[in-house]
């Protein structure tokens, strides 16, 4: 997440940005290296030049997975905003979408990478080989069987019209489809956990002080780990289908307050920007 957080709007990152930020968030340098070396080997990443001076380019794939990074944080807001007290919530169109595959035991490879992606994409399981969606997945869907080559096997449908178990009312299907309830509590732990940062973050700004990175790069990094293990298990499902209020949305109003306060305050505003995607995120969503 570090290295990650440290790639430019062209999807590079700079060995001289990342070795002393992980240094100011207490990683080592083997432990940033190991990384960039996992990020080459699968192909995410091609290298220019060695040690401090090395460029690391987003591939193609590299790319998609920083810009699926940034689609589903955007879709999330996005649904925040909907939920709203002054919005309208009614943003889901009703329709579950379904993808269905029965693939041979001798591509059990590519079975398995079908059935990972479909949960990336927020899928539940209803049955052996059978997923569905709230989202219109179909294009997501189609083009993975179609990289794995395994399109023969695949069907993808969509209906308004979904019992599962005898339960058919969309909030239940939900409820039983995907652990709600559990990620609320996960979420609604980050709240507890950082609620404070933005009173101590406006109290610092209030008496002049600044924030020096020793403190906000490892602050910044801590934060971002603990709400990324709960949104990386969010299905991101439409808020009708889900508690109000619910603690996702909560957990990132206290997420991008407390990103902004930090960054009116940084000391070492120059310095290498951690998490910029995610800024220019809520500056557009602002």
């Amino acid at each position: 997440m570090l290295v990650l957080g440290l790639a430019r709007h062209d999807g590079s990152i700079l060995a001289a940005d990342a070795f002393p930020v992980a240094d100011a968030c207490g990683r080592s340098p083997e432990q940033v290296r190991s990384c960039l070396r996992r990020l080459l080997a699968e192909g995410l990443f091609t290298r220019d030049g060695q040690g401090q001076r090395a460029v690391y380019r987003a591939t193609q794939d590299g790319l998609a997975v920083l810009g699926a990074s940034t689609a589903r944080a955007r879709l999330a807001h996005a649904q925040d905003a909907a939920a709203g007290p002054r919005h309208d919530t009614h943003v889901w169109d009703r329709r579950w979408h379904l993808a269905a595959f029965a693939i041979p035991e001798v591509r059990r490879g590519a079975r398995d990478a079908l059935r990972d992606h479909l949960g990336r994409l927020g899928g539940a399981a209803i049955h052996n080989g059978l997923y569905a969606s709230p989202h219109p997945w179909e294009k997501d869907v189609g083009d993975e069987a179609e990289r794995l080559g395994v399109s023969e096997h695949v069907t993808l449908a969509a209906t308004d019209d979904l019992a599962v178990g005898g339960v058919s009312e969309p909030t239940a299907l939900a409820a039983r489809l995907w652990p709600i309830e559990r990620l609320a509590a996960r979420y609604q732990s980050f709240v507890d956990r950082w609620q404070h940062v933005p009173a101590d973050l406006a109290n610092m700004r209030s008496r002049n002080q600044t924030l020096p990175d020793s403190a906000f790069l490892p602050g910044a990094l801590a934060m971002g780990l603990a709400y990324q293990a709960c949104f990386d298990d969010d299905p991101l499902l439409p808020p009708e289908l889900l508690p109000h209020p619910w603690p996702g949305g909560a957990a990132r109003e206290l997420l991008v307050r407390s990103r902004r306060l930090a960054l009116e305050i940084r000391a070492e505003h120059n310095r290498p920007a951690l998490f910029r995607s995610f800024d220019d995120l809520i500056d557009a969503l602002a």
